[in-house]
């Protein structure tokens, strides 16, 4: 593209753009008013004009665009897509070859090279997910690099942005063969019904794979297992074919209960011998309590931010109190696991809230292990909000 428009920031956030930092936010720019057409390429200069960075111009929640080179003299062009794309694959080149997981991250926004811009895979299939205009208006050139990287059996593309104060999560086939779905997809040998075409949530969400698997292999054999937020029950089918003695899981949303019935089922389990409950977590933990119902393994997974009709709940400001509820239904020398995917607090501040949580519970805990974000969801060392997931195993200790 010969097209670039200077656009100039201010010099004190220069240093930090030049060392690495990939956001083009707000409160670097001189003059928001200066900004072209969302997908143009911005040419970021200093107050004296001096070169900083190339990026694109993209409106999203988290800024105004994204870096994609530090040189230049580097075009962003097809041949310049092209590269990163191939970059993505050789970096997840051994997952292709991996037949017991036939689903994981292909591209993973900055971590990659390209912020805002999501690919996942799935057994063939490939997921495009745009996280602003500008980057959807770069569409023709980030599929072009894909199909000149790998064979598809077909594309998709989800359309995560705001248009015109209307939030899209929208779907739309874009080429090549579609499947029948559900598409079954594996997890270290685990069966997983996934939909292509059914909104931003397909089924799954692949960043949890190691959890998953430490859950199914070191955490649930012999144990009566708590699956809040359950969405489709993946973790619970972990936790039953596991040797869990009997998995409950919890979610708010109706489609959940036909959805985790289906996940069972496809991996030889009898959805009839688990319990599979569509209420408001906060209500089941009151009901819990009041028929003494106890748990040995109690999995919390919240979203970063979720309403239903009488609460609202914010990871930032009240996962304290859904660890103090866990922590009365969790059997002594049981284990929590607690997990977010809130960016807006690092891992730090996230053991401050189970410490403060037991504290305030009276009982005491040992951590026994921790995990953030998989390989395939390759990271920047530069955008640490990136590495956004935090899950922690707690063992409530016998008092």
């Amino acid at each position: 593209m010969d097209n670039e428009i200077n656009v100039k920031i201010k010099q004190k956030h220069a240093g930090k753009i030049n060392k690495g930092f990939p956001l083009i936010s707000k409160e670097i720019l001189l003059n928001e008013n200066q900004l072209p057409e969302e997908g143009s390429i911005i040419k970021l200069v200093d107050e004296k004009n001096r070169f900083i960075a190339k990026g694109y111009y993209g409106r999203q929640n988290k800024g105004f665009g994204w870096v994609l080179t530090r040189k230049e003299n580097e075009r962003i062009d097809q041949e310049f897509f092209n590269r990163k794309m191939k970059s993505a694959y050789t970096y997840r080149q051994n997952f292709f070859h991996d037949q017991d997981t036939t689903a994981f991250r292909f591209f993973n926004g900055e971590g990659d090279g390209i912020g805002g811009l999501i690919i996942d895979y799935y057994d063939g299939y490939y997921v495009i997910s745009w996280y602003s205009k500008g980057i959807y208006e770069l569409k023709n050139y980030i599929i072009a690099a894909l199909l000149n990287t790998v064979e598809a059996k077909a594309v998709y593309q989800k359309k995560r942005f705001d248009m015109k104060g209307q939030y899209i999560e929208e779907d739309d086939f874009v080429l090549g063969q579609e499947p029948a779905f559900p598409l079954i997809v594996k997890e270290n040998g685990v069966n997983f019904a996934v939909y292509l075409n059914e909104g931003a949530m397909v089924g799954v969400f692949l960043d949890q794979r190691e959890v998953r698997k430490a859950i199914r292999d070191r955490y649930a054999k012999g144990k009566r297992v708590l699956n809040m937020f359950s969405y489709t029950g993946a973790f619970s089918v972990f936790a039953a074919l596991g040797g869990a003695e009997k998995t409950t899981s919890v979610d708010l949303a109706n489609r959940s209960r036909p959805k985790t019935e289906e996940q069972f089922r496809i991996n030889g389990l009898n959805p009839e011998a688990q319990d599979i409950i569509v209420e408001d977590v906060f209500k089941y933990f009151k009901y819990a309590v009041k028929k003494q119902l106890t748990f040995d393994l109690v999995i919390l997974d919240p979203p970063s931010f979720a309403k239903s009709k009488k609460f609202t709940f914010s990871a930032a400001k009240d996962y304290k109190n859904l660890l103090i509820d866990s922590i009365a239904i969790t059997e002594d020398n049981g284990v929590i696991v607690a997990s977010t995917n809130s960016s807006s607090f690092d891992m730090k501040k996230f053991k401050g809230f189970i410490e403060a949580a037991f504290k305030e519970s009276g009982e005491k805990y040992k951590i026994l292990e921790e995990f953030s974000l998989p390989m395939d969801f390759k990271t920047s060392k530069d955008f640490l909000e990136g590495d956004y997931l935090k899950v922690v195993f707690i063992r409530k200790l016998k008092g």
